[in-house]
């Protein structure tokens, strides 16, 4: 199917925006996974991608920090500009790309390390600490925007594995951004946690998002909604809508989408 003409670039575009994909293509081998993808993510907002399994969500959510790369037989065109500059020109350094667009994923996990070390052993290899007072005073001030500290910081030489699943989580959010991102990309980050554990997750993401631009992949639409300024609809590799949150979910304006939000099909 073609793109919609909602597949276009946001309508409430301005000088806020983060990031701009353009043009954006993604081949794994023969199958055209992503078509023509254009689309502006607003800084310091969370935007949802939603869609059934296998639409193309977390495809794109990889490409805004090239993950796509180390997968075989993979080809992309197109641009994906952030602050002004395309992240697959051939001079950009992709691993100061990953440096400032943390990850965190469906399944927490954390470096089998204490979790003052989760935290603590990317700024020291980047040498963007140094050890002692600095790395003391990232660890801390990570794991309370995270909203842990208090839970762990009589115990920080523990193994961050020996935390609760939410819990984990969270140290996972710590340690994306004790980098000093700019961007945060979640792929379903409270999938596979319990209800009390995905209302942390989802009141941190709302705390976060004044310091960080937030892309968040879920199936859960209620998330979406609950938590999300802006989302957009794909559907067999295409993005058929996107508009702010409660514009999209109340008023759809395409048909694909109606049906994939009231749960005819997905």
């Amino acid at each position: 199917m073609k793109s919609s003409g909602n597949n276009t670039l946001n309508p409430h575009r301005n000088s806020d925006i983060k990031i701009t994909a353009s043009g954006l293509n993604l081949w794994y081998g023969d199958n055209h996974a992503l078509q023509d993808i254009n689309m502006d993510i607003h800084k310091n907002k969370i935007t949802a991608l939603i869609g059934p399994s296998g639409c193309g969500k977390s495809t794109y959510l990889r490409c805004i920090n090239r993950m796509n790369d180390l997968i075989d037989n993979t080809r992309i065109t197109g641009e994906i500009v952030i602050d002004s500059k395309n992240i697959y020109d051939a001079d950009i350094d992709v691993v100061a790309v990953r440096k400032r667009i943390g990850m965190v994923f469906q399944q927490p996990n954390p470096f089998p390390k204490s979790i003052y070390d989760n935290i603590s052993y990317a700024p020291l290899k980047h040498r963007l600490i140094k050890k002692g007072i600095e790395s003391d005073e990232l660890v801390e001030s990570s794991l309370i925007s995270a909203g842990l500290w208090e839970e762990v910081k009589d115990k920080l030489k523990s193994p961050g594995t020996s935390l609760s699943g939410g819990q984990q989580q969270r140290l996972c959010i710590a340690r994306a951004i004790a980098v000093k991102p700019d961007v945060i990309l979640m792929d379903e980050p409270t999938s596979a946690l319990d209800p009390i554990s995905t209302e942390k997750i989802e009141s941190l993401m709302m705390d976060l998002k004044k310091d960080y631009t937030i892309v968040i992949v879920t199936h859960n639409m209620q998330q979406a909604h609950r938590t999300a300024d802006y989302a957009a609809y794909f559907h067999l590799g295409n993005m058929v809508e996107y508009n702010q949150t409660e514009t999209l979910f109340n008023s759809p304006a395409e048909a694909l989408t109606e049906s994939y939000i009231s749960g005819r099909f997905g």
